[in-house]
């Protein structure tokens, strides 16, 4: 890379914190660090043409937790660790409205839904029957009761009579989402960097020598913020998990309003106006979906045709618009990684699929480490 006196000078000399990853977590860090250090020099460093995991192609649910996913939860981490991180998916969401606004981010309270299909009785039956547990164990956080059995309204086929409805629950606008984002990063006079890949880096103590391909530069302190590609970083803490998603053509008088869970979260749906986006099918193939390659597989896509022609849309006509994929970071815990990795070089990574509820947390808490 030939880069000019004045790229040098403006771009790289000097820099005090360089962010690598320009998505939620990334983006809010970089914004938590010039409220702290407002002469700070803040550089984004970004792989993509835009944000490249998930910030940018998630569904736009602000949800922390299905009842069915709460009691999964609970299977492998103890009450504490699962009513911790609905506290955090919550309070993140607030601080993701506040410093965007409801307005920029189109957020919309429909509220959420969870279905249960014919074959799942026991499953059904034993979520009805744990909804005043949980709305105990939560009651110290929303003050009032989470989850309720409603009649099924949408005409849903071949499910079970009742959904579990939460009033918490909502829809936001990933692209206005983001875009809103870059805009305060730029207006805080934080420097954002696309089609950057960093190949390696070495911390020296008093700083970090970042390469970029075949050029390098020094930072005070590096911050990734790259989730589901952070396997290398956190030796194997996080794997990723790719989601794949399509989106219907405009359905004439589309009647479903709100964000809708299937199976313990694997699958979700929601409108988009008078569109249906629906995601999900991962537990179809664990093994080929923990992977950073984006793109769709038949056997998932097969699954998400089903599950709109037999269930969510049944008796309408319907055409797919769009396909696409993103790439989240998991792991055995579902608690995030923000952690110290050496003298100048920090991450804030694994969200679990939970971005857009806890990516403004885990940014400002990424920050706040320094």
């Amino acid at each position: 890379m030939e880069l000019s006196y004045w790229e040098l000078k403006n771009w790289f000399t000097n820099v005090d914190y360089t962010i690598v990853g320009s998505g939620i977590v990334g983006l809010h860090a970089a914004l938590r660090l010039r409220e702290r250090f407002p002469a700070a020099k803040i550089l984004v460093l970004e792989k993509g043409m835009l944000p490249q995991g998930a910030s940018t192609k998630n569904a736009g649910f602000a949800c922390f937790g299905s009842i069915s996913e709460i009691l999964e939860d609970l299977k492998t981490h103890s009450e504490d660790d699962v009513v911790s991180l609905i506290e955090k998916r919550w309070t993140g969401l607030q601080l993701l409205r506040k410093r965007l606004g409801d307005a920029a981010i189109d957020f919309k309270p429909h509220g959420g839904y969870e279905l249960f299909l014919k074959d799942e009785e026991s499953g059904f039956n034993e979520c009805v029957a744990k909804i005043p547990f949980i709305n105990e164990v939560l009651k110290p956080l929303f003050k009032a009761d989470v989850f309720s059995k409603e009649v099924d309204r949408f005409g849903f086929a071949n499910i079970q009579e009742y959904l579990v409805f939460n009033p918490f629950e909502a829809q936001i606008d990933t692209g206005n989402m983001m875009q809103e984002l870059l805009k305060q990063a730029v207006s805080a006079n934080i420097l954002i960097l696309n089609q950057q890949t960093v190949t390696s880096y070495s911390d020296t103590g008093n700083h970090v020598e970042v390469v970029l391909n075949d050029f390098s530069f020094k930072t005070n302190k590096l911050l990734f913020a790259t989730n589901g590609f952070a396997h290398s970083l956190t030796n194997g803490a996080v794997r990723p998990a790719r989601a794949q998603v399509l989106i219907t053509e405009p359905i004439k008088d589309l009647d479903i309003k709100g964000t809708f869970h299937l199976d313990r979260g694997y699958y979700y749906f929601r409108n988009i106006g008078d569109r249906i986006l629906l995601g999900g099918g991962r537990n179809l193939d664990f093994d080929g979906e923990t992977t950073t390659e984006f793109g769709q597989t038949k056997i998932i896509q097969n699954k998400l045709e089903e599950l709109l022609k037999n269930v969510i849309l049944p008796n309408q006509d319907f055409q797919i618009a769009h396909r696409w994929s993103g790439i989240m970071g998991i792991g055995n815990s579902k608690n995030p990684v923000v952690s110290q990795l050496s003298e100048n070089v920090f991450c804030g990574v694994r969200l679990g699929g939970m971005g857009v509820a806890i990516g403004s947390l885990i940014g400002t808490e990424l920050a706040d480490l320094i």
